[in-house]
């Protein structure tokens, strides 16, 4: 993937999935096939997207197709977030350190799809 895992985007959406992967351990038994699941799927999503989007640079509109399923994928992690929260599976401290995160990928995305001809 070369100069992918250069990209501070892809850093900080692997480190957070990573982080919400460890953090999500914790949560009941009962959610596994739910919010567990689900939340680890959209937030390894984003990576997984960036990874599409990036190897296919070479044609802008296949990048940003994969990118606007990366943003995808980072909103929908901000809802469970919001559910694991609701549900006292996070503090508040974590809460926020997550959220906050997810919002700085997020933002990094759109500026991936606002300017396009700086990656492609």
């Amino acid at each position: 993937m070369g100069d992918l895992k250069n990209l501070i985007v892809y850093q900080k959406a692997f480190q957070l999935a990573l982080d919400i992967h460890q953090v999500s351990q914790a949560f009941l038994p009962d959610e596994k096939f739910s919010l567990t699941s689900q939340i680890r799927r959209s937030s390894r999503s984003v990576c997984a997207n960036l990874a599409e989007a990036y190897r296919r640079r070479k044609y802008r509109q296949h990048f940003l197709s994969k990118l606007a399923d990366c943003e995808s994928e980072n909103t929908e992690t901000a809802v469970w977030l919001d559910f694991a929260f609701a549900f006292k599976y996070f503090n508040d401290a974590v809460f926020k350190d997550f959220s906050d995160r997810n919002v700085e990928v997020g933002k990094m995305i759109w500026f991936m799809i606002q300017n396009p001809d700086r990656f492609c």
